[in-house]
């Protein structure tokens, strides 16, 4: 990785972003120049939404991976389903950092040292010039292609340490909730928690689920051309997303410090 290369935060951090400044010189790629006014969830929407994501979760598991899940431990996640999904939400909130069983960012990042970390990057935060294509799981991440080294992707992604941490790239809410079910299974001595990007809409609807599994951890709120009505939202999940969605600069320096004092354990 990238900062393993560097003899301290600082240093790596000060070549990321100067490789960065260059590549935008030779081959620059869209950008939101402002960030538009869009509310997070129309109130049309906001009404019965925990109905309306579990309808969306059951209708659209069609190859039953989360049922499959589900069904190995049924009566416990039965019951922290039911838990969470009467309870108005399922999260607290600091800022755009949606908190997710855990009561602060100070308690998550007690829990960094021993704990899996599965973070995850929603597919409409890539660039649109991407070389691994945006609807996909995949990334290649390479710091000497000019189109990864303005990606804030790539960024969080090369300041990661290898250990304890499995970065995932997102195309759809069933597949992060196949991969975070495969994880707990595979790791059952030990805690699994998450750091996910994802629009408000998306982490207001499924964060039940994650309750469910019993993962804790932050959903980090992205800006720009974000889904806030249910016929925007399914069109993304199939593929169709002609906007792009970005870290405010705040909350991606908010996110950066938290890979920071993870990589000083």
């Amino acid at each position: 990785m990238f900062w393993d290369n560097h003899n301290s935060w600082e240093d790596a951090e000060v070549a990321w972003d100067r490789g960065a400044r260059e590549a935008e010189k030779k081959q620059p790629i869209k950008k939101l120049k402002t960030l538009p006014t869009i509310p997070g969830v129309t109130p049309e929407t906001a009404k019965g939404l925990k109905w309306k994501s579990l309808k969306y979760m059951v209708a659209h598991d069609t190859k039953r991976a989360i049922l499959r899940h589900f069904l190995k431990h049924p009566f416990r996640y039965g019951f922290r389903f039911l838990r969470s999904f009467i309870k108005k939400k399922s999260y607290k909130r600091d800022g755009d950092f949606f908190l997710y069983g855990i009561p602060s960012i100070e308690a998550f990042e007690k829990k960094l040292k021993k704990s899996l970390l599965v973070v995850g990057f929603s597919y409409c935060q890539k660039p649109f010039e991407c070389p691994s294509g945006r609807f996909t799981d995949q990334c290649i991440r390479a710091p000497d292609h000019p189109v990864c080294r303005q990606c804030p992707i790539g960024k969080v992604l090369h300041s990661l340490p290898e250990e304890r941490v499995k970065p995932l790239l997102i195309p759809t809410v069933h597949y992060i909730g196949e991969r975070i079910f495969e994880v707990v299974h595979a790791h059952p001595k030990q805690e699994v928690i998450f750091l996910i990007t994802a629009c408000e809409m998306t982490l207001k609807m499924f964060g039940d689920y994650g309750n469910m599994v019993g993962v804790k951890g932050i959903g980090v709120r992205l800006d720009g051309r974000i889904c806030n009505t249910m016929r925007a939202f399914e069109l993304s999940e199939r593929g169709i997303k002609p906007g792009l969605t970005l870290f405010t600069p705040e909350t991606e320096e908010r996110v950066l410090e938290i890979v920071r004092k993870l990589r000083n354990l």
